[in-house]
């Protein structure tokens, strides 16, 4: 959506919304496989988009384990940095969750990444096909299984949390930078973000 400049937002809506876009943008340049940041903006985009951090994609076609890993840390990144700045989160992060819990979903259920439920597809309320028998349907609604996924599922997606907020720990005062230049500038490309990280881009 179009960047809305007239939105009123209050100075502690302002902050909150600058340590989570900065959270996503350190943990995307710490981690090893997250496509590249592009920019970085708190000003408010189309419909609930308070703030947003851009990446640029790289063209693949298949993901990895590690790279999936990595981008549930990304996605978590702007929770983590609002547990650490300012001792508790906001609902601006509902829809990062959605998206990672998805994601981690998807590892589990479709993907067979999971070393406690191995190498199988569980089916479900979501098969691909409603309507139609699966193979395994029985096995995916049984509540044994259902436990199990719940777990990994969230075991996915708490340890993505740790790990962000590690990561941002350890970055802590290249966090607090680039959150007060977004709060006095409002938006950052990739050479102001690299700058504050201490980084060379990759020529």
């Amino acid at each position: 959506g179009l960047e809305k400049k007239n939105r009123l937002i209050n100075e502690k809506e302002r902050e909150i919304i600058a340590y989570h876009e900065a959270g996503h943008a350190i943990v995307a340049e710490r981690v090893e496989t997250a496509d590249p940041v592009h920019k970085i903006s708190i000003i408010p985009r189309g419909v609930g988009a308070l703030g947003y951090m851009q990446q640029l994609p790289d063209e693949r076609h298949l993901l990895q384990h590690d790279e999936l890993l990595d981008r549930l840390a990304v996605l978590l990144g702007g929770r983590a940095a609002e547990a650490l700045a300012f001792g508790q989160v906001s609902t601006g992060a509902a829809n990062d969750l959605e998206r990672a819990t998805g994601l981690a979903h998807r590892m589990v259920c479709e993907f067979g990444m999971s070393q406690r439920l191995g190498p199988v597809t569980y089916a479900g309320a979501d098969a691909p096909f409603p309507g139609i028998a699966q193979p395994d349907a029985g096995r995916a609604r049984s509540e044994t299984t259902a436990r199990e996924i719940d777990r990994e599922v969230r075991a996915l997606v708490s340890g993505a949390f740790d790990r962000a907020r590690r990561i941002l720990e350890r970055d802590r005062r290249a966090l607090d930078g680039v959150a007060r230049r977004l709060l006095s500038d409002e938006m950052m490309d990739r050479d102001a973000l690299l700058a504050i990280l201490d980084v060379v881009p990759a020529a």
